[in-house]
């Protein structure tokens, strides 16, 4: 069973741009979820949501960030449950951004899964967080 997820998304926006929507919080928070992250090693966070009716996702995940290189790499782990507590997912995930054709390729890795369905799920995810981030980053002032 593949144990992550891989997504790679191409914006027009420079590396610097598309940083500030990993980092800054109020930024995060348009596309991915309410937090409050600080991108320096050692600082531990959290994401908050609030769980669908039928998601067996509890609406929070603790995380620590484990790695960050201005403008080209952020990682960190992603620690959350089932809203019933009898499934744990510990996962790591990682930003790596290189610029490519006047803009950022942005490459997604989130690693760790142990269980099928908790990598669909964040697969899908991810798809619709970043489709959020494109439009965002479609939006920003020059």
């Amino acid at each position: 069973m593949r144990k992550e997820i891989k997504q790679t998304w191409h914006f027009n926006q420079s590396p610097e741009e598309v940083w500030e929507y990993l980092t800054k919080p109020e930024l995060i928070e348009q596309w991915l979820m309410k937090n409050d992250f600080q991108p320096i090693v050692g600082h531990k966070f959290r994401f908050t949501f609030t769980a669908k009716p039928n998601s067996k996702y509890e609406g929070v995940v603790d995380c620590k960030v484990l790695e960050v290189k201005p403008f080209t790499k952020l990682s960190y782990s992603w620690n959350g449950s089932t809203q019933d507590k009898s499934r744990n997912y510990n996962s790591i995930v990682v930003w790596t951004l290189v610029p490519k054709d006047n803009g950022t390729e942005l490459q997604l890795q989130h690693n760790g899964f142990v269980v099928l369905e908790d990598i669909l799920a964040h697969t899908e995810g991810w798809k619709s967080c970043l489709k959020k981030m494109e439009e965002s980053l479609k939006t920003m002032k020059p």
